[in-house]
């Protein structure tokens, strides 16, 4: 099942107006605070000489940081403005871009055809999908790994929503950084974690590691602290 109009438009939206500068947008952390730390834990579990692909790479930030590290990485996103961001940023041309919705069966079974099965990488994804959509993602996510590869997930877990919350109910009102995802109609932190389990069981997916840590955020809060969210990592391969 491919994504609806409506969340396809949301996302063209938020990434047409996006700012190019680095750290502009909220989750736009840099690597060594997400996909480094992330890396160390997935690593160990990889399946080695597997081409990465990086699930939702909005403006490619942490892809160019993977393609330093293994020799193929492709980075796929459903919002063709996003690409255009990643790209432009890819001065060196390391990364494949290409405009990919993970959810469409098609469209996944099409790729792993021409790469074969491969290492994923996906951070913040599934907690903002259509809940229509959470499910095929995951099963876009099993036939990506064929039955070689090993997927890292790591998801805001129900914790953040009231982080959340607080943050867009602030009195000086939502963070800057933050107020353009709700304004472009993208809901994140609106999975449970047992709905997350649930979706990984029926795609034919088994947890090999699982953990928590925060998702950092290229935002700060009225005291200068930067926002963290309650998030969790796991790592996924055939079952």
């Amino acid at each position: 099942m491919s994504v609806t109009s409506r969340y396809r438009e949301a996302w063209e939206g938020f990434w047409r107006e996006a700012p190019d500068e680095p750290g502009a947008v909220f989750w736009d952390a840099e690597p060594a605070l997400t996909a480094g730390l992330h890396l160390a834990l997935f690593e160990p579990h990889m399946t080695a000489g597997l081409p990465v692909v990086d699930i939702g790479c909005g403006n490619g930030t942490q892809t160019r940081f993977l393609a330093d590290r293994f020799p193929r990485v492709l980075g796929i996103d459903l919002s063709a403005a996003a690409l255009t961001h990643a790209r432009r940023a890819d001065a060196a041309g390391q990364v494949d871009f290409r405009q990919l919705d993970a959810g469409e069966k098609s469209e996944t079974e099409q790729l792993h055809a021409e790469v074969g099965d491969v290492n994923v990488y996906m951070r913040g994804v599934l907690h903002q999908c259509e809940a229509a959509g959470r499910q095929p993602l995951l099963d876009g996510i099993a036939t990506l790994l064929g039955e070689r590869g090993r997927a890292f997930v790591v998801e805001l877990s129900e914790a953040a929503r009231p982080v959340l919350t607080g943050l867009m109910r602030g009195p000086a009102g939502p963070p800057p950084k933050l107020a353009p995802v709700f304004a472009h109609g993208i809901a994140p932190a609106e999975v449970v974690d047992a709905a997350v389990d649930a979706y990984v069981a029926s795609a034919g997916l088994a947890t090999v590691a699982a953990g928590e840590l925060p998702l950092v955020t290229t935002e700060f809060s009225a005291d200068g602290t930067r926002v963290e969210l309650p998030s969790r990592w796991l790592v996924l391969a055939a079952s």
